[in-house]
């Protein structure tokens, strides 16, 4: 600041004298001789060779800075012929040249041929040498920069300087200087320690011989560091390509964290994308099969052992590649079908071996849940849940859910251990258990293409708890179709809600007939639940001889609802109703848990009375294919409440029947089951509703276009059907 503002007063009175007095005219040879060479550039050349004290500030004062200054500023401004801009501007480039081609460039000379690191700190004292030259001549020649040099549209000192430095040792030295650049770059990878402050200051003279570009420094480094660095790494990949695949890629991984600190510590920034590019195409891209499919470390074998930490590893270096990932997926996609393979050829093998099959099969549902459980953890923690690899889970599990063996689809697998879950007696889960356990079903059921014959299987079993009271939970139920309602829409769960409340509804119901049941002289504990037809499942509805007390109720009931509701019409569903039925043994009394129809049965033997078949297929008004089953659960089943005659597990028409006088029992309360007179679920109520839904879809589909070729409108129809996958023929047919 001192130094600037001496300057300044000492500029000012140059200026006044000339301005107010006759300055006598400096010629160009005592001028540029016995001043400014003298004075300036010998001292300065000087200093630059070795002359310059230790702890020495500045090269020149300001007074000797001032008169040199004066001196050049007073010959540019003298009046024509006199006036010496132009000779100075020309002798400004020839002292610069002259002193690079008699001291740099012979020292650099001498230093070629030593060693990398002695020629480039030769070459880094030179340059900054010649900065500090470049520096002074600039402020010497200042007023040349002002007006002569703008006025002809000539380079800037500083700009003719370092054009001079470039054109008379950076053309000469760069072959050289690359070399060792290079060479101590790879002696820096191989583990030996060098001067990465020396490297940084040559990188930057690369970068300041661009004259406000890098086009200096990407060709005559840059191109060449990236073909030194392939050569490099082309070697490195044959040398660790016999490693193992985790041990490669933690060598690879190293490397390119090496080459990332690399140019932060000495690089130029722009560089450090195309090191990487190099590197990661030298030892990822070019190996990444082989690296993938090693027996016994590739990627088939870290999914199969778990190996979390290596597969994160794979998966961040091959993400650095275009398309680097696919391989991987596919390698996933091909394991986890793989898994699901072997989990349902246990399934196959248990039936070969003389399991029964039956649509309860908890073992293999719980080892799909696992595996996708597994597996869906592996996608989210090891490859960051990145969608090629969900698709890959996805496409897994389509193949491995809709792969059905036995009499029973995996539709009706899941279904019934939904089932388990949710009715009383199944599975003992806490609340939380019990929701975590529908959250994963309902995962597996999403990859089901026949999403329809879940539903009208569930839709079956959910009827039969809420009928036999024997759901754990209503929320539980409520939380389940919600399940199903997020994943498949309203309309795929709207019967199931209609269910639920049917028979929210129906308790209101219940307690109005009660009070009116209380003016009936019976002695039933009668009730009714009146269920909406559109909502629960079909059902055989067998008419039946019902005892006189049921009958009566029966008429309470049905005078009471018509007027409550006159258009409403009533069909009763005896397979499906209950009763409670006291049945007394010498001096033991036990209530029965029967169904309607056994209870009935159970009435019309009452008191030790015998009755053939046939005697009890008149009396009840059954048919034979109703009354086998329901006199099978009675004489035949755990609790043989009745006897037969002859003794068997088989009901004939020949049969007799009578109380059995000799049943004890530990329980007082017994349930006797009877086996269901309808099947699990219709399949052809299932194939008229996928009929309905294709129609649907093509009248929606043609309101819209108006206008359709047939392969377009069949494609479209098959794009919109989500809950199942319709044959194409069918809907060629629905289209016709």
């Amino acid at each position: 600041h001192l130094l600037r503002r001496t300057n300044l007063k000492l500029l000012h009175s140059v200026n006044m004298s000339a301005s107010t007095s006759n300055q006598r005219i400096i010629p160009l040879e005592e001028g540029w001789n016995d001043e400014i060479k003298a004075k300036a550039i010998d001292k300065l050349e000087d200093l630059l060779n070795g002359g310059m004290n230790s702890g020495q500030s500045s090269m020149f004062g300001p007074r000797e800075y001032v008169a040199i200054y004066t001196t050049c500023y007073d010959m540019c401004t003298q009046r024509s012929p006199y006036n010496w801009s132009r000779e100075l501007y020309q002798r400004h480039g020839d002292t610069i040249e002259r002193y690079l081609t008699t001291n740099v460039l012979p020292a650099l000379r001498d230093k070629t041929g030593q060693g990398g690191t002695i020629l480039l700190t030769e070459l880094n004292h030179r340059w900054t040498n010649h900065q500090i030259m470049n520096k002074w001549l600039k402020k010497f020649f200042t007023y040349l920069d002002r007006y002569y040099v703008k006025h002809h549209s000539l380079p800037t000192l500083s700009q003719a300087g370092l054009r001079c430095f470039r054109t008379h040792v950076y053309d000469e030295m760069k072959g050289d200087t690359t070399t060792a650049i290079l060479g101590l770059i790879n002696d820096e990878r191989e583990g030996k320690i060098i001067d990465k402050s020396l490297v940084k200051s040559i990188v930057e003279l690369y970068e300041g011989m661009g004259m406000g570009s890098l086009d200096a420094y990407n060709a005559d480094l840059e191109d060449q560091l990236l073909r030194s660095t392939r050569e490099y790494y082309a070697k490195k990949r044959e040398d660790w390509i016999n490693d193992s695949t985790p041990d490669y890629l933690i060598k690879a991984e190293e490397a390119l964290n090496e080459e990332r600190n690399r140019v932060a510590d000495y690089l130029n920034s722009s560089s450090e994308s195309k090191i990487l590019k190099v590197v990661e195409e030298e030892i990822l891209e070019k190996v990444e099969m082989v690296l993938l499919e090693k027996e016994s470390s590739g990627c088939r074998a870290l999914l199969q052992n778990d190996k979390s930490e290596d597969l994160q590893r794979m998966f961040r270096l091959f993400q650095r590649l275009e398309n680097g990932l696919n391989p991987m997926a596919s390698i996933l996609e091909n394991f986890i079908a793989s898994m699901g393979d072997d989990i349902i050829n246990r399934r196959q093998a248990r039936l070969d071996g003389g399991e029964k099959d039956k649509n309860d099969d908890p073992k293999f549902v719980k080892a799909l849940i696992t595996l996708h459980e597994k597996y869906l953890g592996v996608v989210k923690k090891d490859f960051s849940g990145h969608s090629l690899f969900q698709k890959a889970l996805k496409d897994a599990f389509v193949e491995i859910v809709n792969k059905n063996v036995g009499q029973f689809t995996n539709a009706e697998l899941m279904s019934t251990f939904c089932d388990r879950i949710l009715k009383s007696g199944g599975e003992k889960l806490s609340e939380s258990e019990v929701e975590e356990s529908l959250d994963k079903i309902v995962q597996l059921f999403s990859y089901l293409t026949d999403k329809d014959m879940f539903a009208e299987i569930y839709r079956n079993q959910l009827a039969k708890r809420l009928l036999n009271q024997r759901s754990t939970s209503d929320d539980a139920e409520k939380l389940m179709i919600a399940k199903l309602k997020m994943q498949c829409g309203t309309q795929f769960t709207s019967k199931m809600e209609g269910m639920l409340a049917d028979l929210a509804v129906g308790n209101e119901q219940r307690s109005e007939f009660e009070q009116r049941m209380r003016n009936v002289d019976t002695k039933l504990d009668f009730s009714v639940q009146v269920l909406t037809t559109g909502f629960w499942p079909t059902y055989k509805s067998p008419e039946v001889a019902l005892t006189p007390e049921m009958s009566k109720c029966m008429s309470v009931f049905k005078e009471w609802h018509d007027k409550k509701h006159q258009k409403r019409k009533l069909t009763w569903m005896f397979s499906q109703g209950n009763a409670t039925v006291r049945g007394v043994y010498g001096k033991k009394s036990y209530d029965f848990q029967v169904a309607t129809l056994q209870a009935v049965a159970l009435n019309a033997l009452n008191g030790g009375v015998t009755m053939t078949f046939e005697e009890l297929s008149r009396s009840l008004s059954l048919e034979e294919s109703i009354l086998k089953p329901l006199m099978h659960s009675l004489s035949c089943g755990k609790f043989k409440v009745i006897t037969k005659t002859p003794a068997g597990n088989k009901i004939n028409n020949t049969d007799s029947f009578t109380a059995n006088a000799k049943f004890t029992c530990n329980m007082r309360k017994i349930r006797i089951p009877m086996a269901s007179l309808d099947s699990t679920f219709n399949t052809k109520r299932v194939e008229e509703d996928r009929s309905i839904a294709i129609e649907a879809a093509i009248v929606r589909i043609m309101k819209a276009r108006k206008t359709l070729k047939h392969q377009q409108l069949l494609s479209e129809v098959l794009a919109q059907l989500a809950f199942f996958n319709p044959n194409p023929r069918v809907v060629k047919k629905r289209i016709e």
